[in-house]
């Protein structure tokens, strides 16, 4: 399982397999108190993407990239399309 260090690698990997079958992604947040850590994990059960920190501004940009996610999954138009406009 690929563990991601840059924010950008990992986002980029993230969008790239989306878009390579969005009907098989599942995306997953889990925050650990004990430890201070926000990890998200983005798979397709052949792949597995793992982005972990526990720096408190990299909250909001979890916060925004998982939000783009999840219109792209709830949208009717092309993803392709929706993921380059934002």
């Amino acid at each position: 399982m690929p563990h991601f260090q840059a924010w950008e690698e990992f986002t980029r990997a993230a969008e790239k397999l989306y878009l390579t079958d969005p009907m098989k992604v599942r995306v997953v947040l889990k925050y650990r108190h004990c430890d201070g850590n926000l990890c998200i994990k983005i798979t397709d059960d052949v792949a597995c993407l793992l982005y972990r920190t526990d720096q408190a501004q990299d909250v909001k940009k979890i916060e925004k990239f998982h939000g783009q996610l999840m219109r792209l999954m709830v949208a009717k138009e092309s993803r392709s399309a929706a993921m380059e406009t934002d």
